[in-house]
């Protein structure tokens, strides 16, 4: 049972990063850049707190105390990428929409 809460964790936290990094987003598509800031750092801490989490659980593979793999360890390793993917993109769109307000955008 405590894997499994371990890795709803992760589940958790890569959840978190993806809401934060998407409300960054609609905050940076209303000028809000300050506000993206603090969300995209908020994404940061979540991602953290899930990687975190994932390399714990890899340690213990490593040392021969973690069960075979199940669907639900592999879904949240899913998630957590996809979240870290997402992030990522998110800030290059914000830095983009960030040059074109500077450009002279509305």
């Amino acid at each position: 049972m405590e894997l499994e809460q371990e890795i709803f964790k992760i589940i958790l936290h890569s959840g978190n990063a993806r809401g934060f990094a998407y409300e960054a987003l609609d905050a940076a598509e209303g000028f809000a850049f300050d506000r993206a800031e603090k969300l995209i750092r908020q994404a940061e801490e979540e991602l953290g707190k899930a990687h975190q989490l994932q390399t714990q659980l890899i340690q213990a593979e490593l040392n021969g105390n973690l069960p075979d793999k199940t669907l639900l360890l592999i879904h949240a390793q899913d998630h957590l990428m996809t979240a870290m993917s997402e992030q990522k993109l998110i800030e290059r769109m914000i830095r983009m929409i960030k040059k074109l307000k500077l450009k002279g955008g509305e």
